[in-house]
């Protein structure tokens, strides 16, 4: 596959995703959810701030000739620190996508190097490339001065949650044995089918940007329940299913949860599902 159709693919993820609609506790052209800060506009200018960092993720990826793809990994993480400020510079300051910096970064990277190399599949790439990270990271956290730690960090030390890092190290298992499936077997339009893809996510992960916000991990195994109870409700087919959503949006900005990480997995799926013409 062409670079150009692999970038393609990148920033239609980043829309869609934006665009799908109702989402409990995230922006969508209807709704701020429980980010005052943010609206959909935002992110279409973030996502489009984003293309040249995914043209030289996938000129990474398409030209790695080295046995050691953690290498390839280490190429284009100083590339996504710089991707981050011009993010920030298109939002003025506001974090729209740092997620999927990270982790849309490494899926189009791995597509690319996955053209050139067929042979070895996705995961196994994405493995390869990120093998130790975790342990590189948080390695010396319970030295760090505790104001200086970042979310994920915290939430490590706290809770032993691996959060991103380990879904990314893993071969992102929520993307491929949950995720893909589910939007494989969905039915509707595009927009019903990302919304019973996304609570598909969201009934099967810990979601660490909804921990930090609760405050607390329990908080996790609710928004299950509330997953679960959208589905027997019918999911996106039903009205039951899409007034559930409505009205689980607003308890998520009355209690300021939000979902990031959930759609960042979602932003992740569609990507695979446009390169595997799930979306055609």
């Amino acid at each position: 596959m062409e670079t150009t159709v692999i970038v393609n693919h990148a920033l239609r993820a980043l829309l869609y995703e934006v665009t799908v609609n109702p989402k409990p506790g995230l922006v969508d052209p209807l709704s701020a959810g429980p980010h005052p800060d943010m609206n959909a506009f935002m992110f279409i200018d973030s996502a489009l701030s984003l293309e040249p960092y995914f043209k030289a993720c996938a000129s990474a990826g398409a030209t790695y000739t080295a046995d050691d793809l953690t290498g390839l990994f280490q190429k284009i993480r100083s590339v996504g620190v710089e991707a981050e400020r011009t993010m920030f510079a298109a939002t003025n300051g506001v974090n729209t996508h740092k997620g999927a910096v990270f982790s849309l970064g490494i899926l189009v990277t791995a597509a690319a190097y996955h053209a050139q190399q067929p042979a070895q599949t996705l995961t196994a790439i994405v493995q390869a490339m990120l093998k130790g990270l975790t342990a590189n990271d948080f390695s010396g956290l319970d030295t760090k001065d505790p104001a200086t730690l970042t979310a994920g960090e915290r939430e490590y030390l706290t809770y032993g949650i691996k959060g991103i890092r380990g879904e990314a190290e893993a071969g992102y298992p929520t993307v491929m044995t949950v995720a893909l499936p589910a939007l494989q077997r969905s039915h509707g339009t595009i927009n019903q089918r990302l919304l019973d893809t996304l609570m598909a996510i969201v009934q099967a992960t810990v979601d660490t940007n909804l921990v930090k916000r609760a405050r607390d991990p329990h908080v996790v195994d609710w928004v299950h329940e509330q997953a679960q109870r959208y589905f027997e409700l019918g999911g996106s087919r039903t009205e039951a299913g899409m007034a559930f959503l409505r009205e689980l949006n607003q308890i998520f900005v009355t209690r300021h949860y939000s979902l990031g990480g959930s759609a960042d997995l979602l932003i992740l799926t569609i990507f695979l599902g446009l390169e595997m013409q799930l979306l055609a």
